[in-house]
């Protein structure tokens, strides 16, 4: 991979499995120090950093709630602090649970709307106060389901719906800071979260695969390879963007 983002300070959030680690990765691949974010999993966080260190990466875990103000300051500032600068932003940390919407319950709203909207806004915040005069590249990950939404997934689709406004309504208010902001909206991907769900090897699944012009799941490197794209100066001209990322699912 070619090392497009040498002396470049990455903060992935989210990052301890699935498509954040994918991400975690592939920027360290491409010269990135990286901040391998995880509110829970730290095995998984270390394991994620291990894997990048053998590869003679950067990378440290740090544990932060991304719904929580404070939790997200001290993020940002042990980034700058590991390494000295911040460049790139990766709001992977989400959540999500599909019921009927007779069992929506306000805590779960507000569960899903604190992690998947609030967090990547708090996060935005407080990177202002870290980006440098050449700005930044902001990498909201997003969903499919704000183009075809899946039954019982009413209080998920919303807060991606959300997350698509912000990713466009911030691309607008800091663009002349120089920092861009753009979406990665996957479609289903061969996760821990989905096999948890039990959707990989479900009928629903192979529903999705029949519907898929390419005839497959994604891999969480289906998306990271995007996310290294937005990252890197090749995208230097767009911002705003919402990318589906499915395989032609639409």
């Amino acid at each position: 991979m070619v090392e497009s983002l040498k002396n470049k300070v990455a903060v992935v959030t989210g990052a301890s499995k699935g498509i954040g680690a994918g991400i975690a990765r592939a920027l360290a691949g491409a010269g990135a120090a990286v901040v391998v974010n995880y509110a829970g999993d730290r095995a998984g966080a270390e394991r994620v950093v291990r894997e990048i260190v053998e590869r003679d990466g950067k990378a440290v875990a740090v544990q932060a709630d991304v719904a929580k103000a404070a939790d997200v300051r001290r993020l940002l500032a042990e980034a700058r602090r590991q390494f000295g600068r911040l460049d790139i932003l990766v709001n992977n940390a989400g959540v999500f649970r599909f019921d009927p919407l007779e069992a929506v319950t306000e805590a779960e709203f507000h569960r899903e709307f604190g992690v998947n909207v609030l967090g990547p806004l708090l996060a935005v915040q407080e990177a202002l106060k870290y980006f440098g005069p050449e700005g930044g590249s902001v990498i909201n990950i997003g969903s499919s389901v704000t183009r075809r939404p899946a039954p019982q997934s009413v209080v998920y689709t919303a807060s991606k719906h959300a997350l698509d406004g912000i990713t466009q309504a911030l691309a607008a208010e800091l663009g002349p800071r120089k920092i861009r902001v753009n979406s990665i909206n996957p479609g289903p991907v061969d996760t821990e979260g989905a096999r948890t769900l039990a959707v990989i090897g479900s009928e629903f699944e192979r529903q999705m695969v029949a519907a898929t012009p390419l005839g497959r799941v994604g891999q969480p490197d289906d998306i990271a390879a995007v996310a290294l794209f937005l990252a890197s100066p090749a995208s230097g001209w767009l911002t705003g963007e919402i990318l589906t990322a499915s395989g032609g699912l639409r």
